[in-house]
């Protein structure tokens, strides 16, 4: 129902909220899944940054030369920083929207939207696509957020 808060009792029968709860975790489960995919990377590239990490290699100086740094291994964390940035707002925001009574379809396409550009930046990331492509999903997922914000303060505006 439009302009109607949900009351927290019925949540979970609200379409809005459960199509909110669906998609955001999805986005987290993907946040996730970049821990697995950087800690991929770290042991088949034997690429660590803690002395701790390499002892099953050995000690001291043999051990020294896996303290450093791969390119695979910074594209996997850069991806993973940039979901933590990105996807962090979509959720604190995407729930204010989810509350302030949007259209049900409206609050899929934002739902969606966002989501699918996450899952084609990290796709862009990890590949790596030429850009534009990862920029633009970056954006796409970013104005996204930004509209649903908008969306929050118009319908709640007290100021």
């Amino acid at each position: 129902r439009r302009g109607e808060m949900a009351k927290s009792t019925q949540l979970m029968n609200n379409e809005v909220f459960r199509a909110y709860a669906t998609y955001t975790a999805i986005v987290l489960l993907k946040m996730m899944l970049m821990s697995l995919i950087t800690a991929y990377f770290r042991i088949t590239r034997k690429a660590f940054v803690n002395p701790e990490d390499t002892d099953s290699f050995g000690k001291g100086e043999s051990a020294k030369k896996y303290l450093r740094t791969d390119p695979d291994v910074e594209r996997a964390r850069r991806t993973h920083l940039n979901d933590l940035e990105n996807i962090v707002p979509f959720v604190g925001i995407g729930l204010l929207y989810a509350l302030s009574g949007p259209e049900l379809s409206t609050a899929l396409l934002h739902f969606r939207i966002f989501t699918g550009a996450r899952i084609i930046h990290t796709f862009a990331y990890l590949i790596p696509l030429p850009q534009p492509g990862r920029g633009l999903s970056w954006a796409v997922g970013y104005a996204v957020t930004f509209s649903m914000a908008y969306n929050v303060l118009k319908a709640v505006w007290l100021l």
